[in-house]
């Protein structure tokens, strides 16, 4: 499989100015944008890392420039988001489909573990949140309230769910205002602090299964849970899936401007 994406993105980097995928150096793995003549041995797949947020600042630096990128399914949902608000012109990318593998979509619980249209490897089926149907069947109103009073205790506020979000770009951050999140203690009061950073993903339709705030949350806080949650009530109150169209705008819009 990585063979023949190679040799797709050799074929795209024809008339590209660049690719951006993971690029692996023998020590370390990270983002790289791909240049015509590079060498694409070295492009890999894993470990996942969110590359939406790449493309946008590499248009923001360079909006003449045609991108592509090799997006796994909550990476072109993503770039799609970030189009409904204003941040990527997707006229200017080249949407590289790669889908996950099924070890890859059970880790992340993920209902749609593909990108719209697959370039290379074969479409597995989406995996139930069973964590979310547990949740749901297991717990009353009231304990629901106590288990995330005591997940959010954990937190240490390093904002690290909010700079690894692929959807996150807001030129002023609410949970850096001291109306909403006073400065001058770790804790950040229950429940401020994480219902507007959720409101402000999922709650806003801009949440993408990725599950990348769960990975880097040193108290491990179930976040994932949470925005589960949210866009499951988003679905059902408007019917509205993140990234599932290019021409819809979120139940909760207002123009970014950059």
């Amino acid at each position: 499989m990585l063979d023949d994406l190679r040799a797709v993105v050799a074929t795209e980097l024809a008339h590209l100015d660049g690719v951006v995928a993971l690029r692996c150096d023998g020590l370390n793995t990270a983002p790289y944008l791909y240049r015509s003549g590079d060498d694409l041995s070295t492009l890999v797949l894993t470990p996942h890392f969110p590359l939406a947020k790449i493309v946008d600042m590499l248009l923001d630096a360079h909006p003449e420039a045609q991108i592509g990128v090799v997006a796994l399914g909550c990476d072109e949902r993503a770039l799609k988001e970030l189009a409904n608000w204003n941040q990527v012109d997707l006229s200017h990318v080249r949407i590289i489909g790669v889908p996950c593998t099924a070890g890859q979509a059970a880790a992340c619980r993920c209902s749609e573990p593909y990108p719209t249209t697959i370039v290379v490897g074969e479409r597995v089926i989406g995996v139930e949140n069973q964590v979310l149907n547990e949740f749901l069947a297991a717990h009353t109103q009231a304990e629901r309230l106590a288990f995330w009073r005591a997940q959010f205790a954990k937190c240490i506020k390093c904002y690290g769910c909010r700079d690894i979000c692929p959807l996150c770009f807001c030129n002023t951050c609410a949970l850096e205002q001291d109306h909403w999140v006073g400065r001058g203690r770790v804790e950040p009061p229950f429940p401020t602090y994480h219902l507007i950073k959720a409101m402000h993903t999922a709650g806003a339709g801009k949440c993408t299964q990725c599950g990348e705030c769960e990975r880097v949350c040193p108290a491990h806080i179930p976040l994932t849970l949470l925005y589960a949650l949210l866009r499951r009530d988003v679905k059902e109150l408007f019917g509205y899936e993140t990234g599932a169209a290019v021409t819809e705008k979120p139940p909760v819009f207002r123009v970014q401007v950059k």
